[in-house]
């Protein structure tokens, strides 16, 4: 409806003005804001905040905008980003052998609802090859071993460099990423299939089974070396009773996983999420 947008994306110590300093920013160089949110985290001292504006009208240049701005973050000691909205993220997912998360994703990308390219899935079993070559994706199987590790996830990490990816989505992809791994590359959203932090690990549908629970969940955080510790950025839950079996709980939970996974990965292409502190803000 807008044309294109840049979206700017901070994050620094809580003071007077800062409100008034962005919103300057963009009047100043001509801009017209079409969204603006912010938080103040009191017991964290920090303020976090999403401001939106055209980029049509706007005196700055796309490529001048981020040297422009960091005179006004600098002396803030913020942490900021600057995105555009027709900016189409490069994602690469990976799967091991389930397919119900991986099928949604191709199929909200191919219906227009994920602004993104998907040009690389990733596997340690050849299961799913099949489903890359329907939708004419690249497909590379790197198996894993417990003593092929480390250099399989150097493999990995070519990879990702060679297809020029943005973000990896871990869409059931059943082995943990090494802190190395992590460490050189961080943008990394995964599914868990419970509400965490309840149930973290493996098998909680089973778990949620033996607890007798009446609801299961799934959540979709960020990756850390922290196993299903990440900040978290989307959560839903679905009732259950006691005349469901274990396989009614998996079926269940797959139909939150795949909205969890899809909406987590939606806000943060759409640049609405502000992760710090191993939490979030969700600008939604």
């Amino acid at each position: 409806m807008h044309g294109p947008t840049a979206i700017l994306l901070l994050s620094c110590p809580d003071q007077l003005g800062l409100v008034a300093k962005l919103a300057n920013f963009v009047f100043a160089n001509g801009g017209n804001i079409i969204h603006a949110d912010h938080h103040r985290d009191f017991e964290a001292g920090l303020f976090l905040s999403r401001i939106e504006w055209q980029v049509e009208g706007f005196n700055l240049r796309r490529e001048v905008i981020g040297p422009a701005f960091e005179g006004i973050a600098k002396p803030l000691d913020a942490d900021w980003q600057v995105h555009f909205s027709d900016e189409r993220p490069r994602v690469a997912i990976w799967v091991t052998k389930q397919d119900h998360c991986l099928l949604d994703l191709l199929w909200r990308q191919q219906a227009g609802e994920l602004n993104v390219e998907i040009p690389l899935i990733l596997s340690n079993h050849e299961k799913l090859r099949p489903v890359a070559e329907q939708f004419g994706i690249a497909f590379e199987h790197v198996p894993i071993t417990k003593e092929t590790k480390q250099a399989q996830e150097e493999k990995q990490l070519e990879l990702l460099a060679q297809y020029e990816i943005d973000l990896v989505v871990l869409a059931k992809y059943m082995q943990v990423l090494s802190d190395r791994f992590l460490a050189q590359f961080p943008n990394v959203i995964n599914i868990h299939h419970s509400f965490l932090p309840a149930f973290a690990g493996a098998k909680p549908y089973h778990r949620a089974y033996a607890r007798g629970v009446k609801l299961i969940g799934a959540t979709a955080h960020f990756a850390t070396p922290d196993l299903d510790e990440g900040p978290i950025i989307e959560q839903d839950v679905k009732r259950v009773t006691h005349r469901d079996d274990v396989d009614d709980l998996i079926r269940k939970g797959k139909d939150l996983e795949r909205m969890v996974l899809a909406q987590a990965v939606r806000l943060h292409m759409q640049r609405r999420v502000l992760a710090y502190r191993n939490r979030t803000v969700v600008f939604a």
